[in-house]
């Protein structure tokens, strides 16, 4: 997310694994309730639009978010690299469950090869760094009958490759508490999908995020850390309130082992538990989403995510 980050890894170290599942109350209701012979055979269904499909009948007025990512990287303190695999679904599926009704779908796969690259000049003062990904991206987002089998075809998907450059800078004091700030630009150098299929994807927005932290000690292994940031400064997501552009978070960080965290984003709280090892991450999180186009904590979608990182 800031590549400028990167100079504050200590050891070089090859995560093989870096897995992350996330899903949310509705995918929980129609994919995990009943026996537990239902949950693992409803399990596979969330990955698939139709799948999701037959779920939600049974479970109509429900809003389902699933996703799975693979990230495996080397990564020392200047340098990164690695692969990315990543796909969401998400459905929806009103009380009208005939065929009268619609059901809404939406499902995205982005995959492709990273690099990093961090620069740290002054002691560590400032850090300047950038990340590229040779980005491919399909999406299909759609409505159907819900009564009807979705079989999508080839020209239903939007497909299209990118050069997708994150670039981000960090100022560090070196007094005490160690006041940051940093700036993040996604998609610095304006690139464009190139279509395929469906179409081309849309371009993801060039917005600029802003941050500013504290880390203060407060015992001999226990540091804290706030934060504050904003999303968005040039106001390119016009449709998005301030309020909700706005996040804050703090972590107690025991021993550099355990970490434990809680926040406030989209207008809604967030937490987390993270152990951390030389050889092992692991990481339990909850935070919402409003699904509502601009309102401000109007309708929640609760998700739970877990992070799994191991290797050398």
């Amino acid at each position: 997310y800031n590549p400028a980050g990167l100079g504050t890894v200590r050891h070089p170290h090859l995560h093989l694994s870096n897995f992350h599942l996330e899903s949310n109350k509705g995918w929980m209701n129609a994919g995990a309730s009943g026996s537990v012979l239902d949950a693992l055979t409803n399990f596979p269904k969330t990955f698939s639009l139709d799948g999701t499909r037959e779920l939600l009948l049974k479970h109509p007025d429900t809003l389902t978010h699933a996703r799975v990512q693979f990230m495996p990287n080397f990564t020392t303190r200047y340098f990164t690299m690695g692969y990315l695999i990543n796909k969401v679904n998400r459905g929806y599926m009103g009380a009208d469950t005939t065929s009268t009704g619609t059901y809404e779908y939406a499902s995205r796969l982005d995959y492709g090869p990273y690099a990093g690259l961090n620069l740290s000049m002054f002691g560590g003062v400032f850090k300047i760094g950038a990340s590229v990904i040779y980005l491919s991206r399909n999406e299909a987002v759609g409505t159907a009958t819900p009564t009807a089998t979705l079989d999508l075809q080839d020209n239903d998907y939007k497909k299209g490759r990118a050069f997708i450059t994150t670039a981000g800078t960090k100022l560090t004091l070196p007094v005490s508490a160690l006041p940051t700030f940093s700036i993040t630009m996604h998609n610095a150098a304006g690139a464009k999908f190139s279509g395929r299929a469906g179409g081309a994807p849309d371009k993801i927005k060039s917005s600029v995020d802003l941050g500013f932290s504290l880390t203060p000690q407060i015992g001999n292994v226990v540091r804290l850390h706030f934060e504050v940031d904003y999303k968005d400064v040039t106001g390119l997501y016009s449709d998005v309130g301030f309020s909700r552009k706005l996040l804050a978070g703090m972590e107690f960080d025991i021993a550099r082992t355990m970490f434990v965290r809680f926040g406030y984003g989209d207008g809604f709280g967030s937490a987390g538990l993270g152990i951390k090892s030389r050889r092992l991450e692991f990481d339990l999180t909850t935070y919402a989403v409003d699904t509502t186009a601009s309102a401000f904590r109007g309708r929640e979608d609760r998700r739970f995510a877990m992070t799994l990182s191991s290797g050398f």
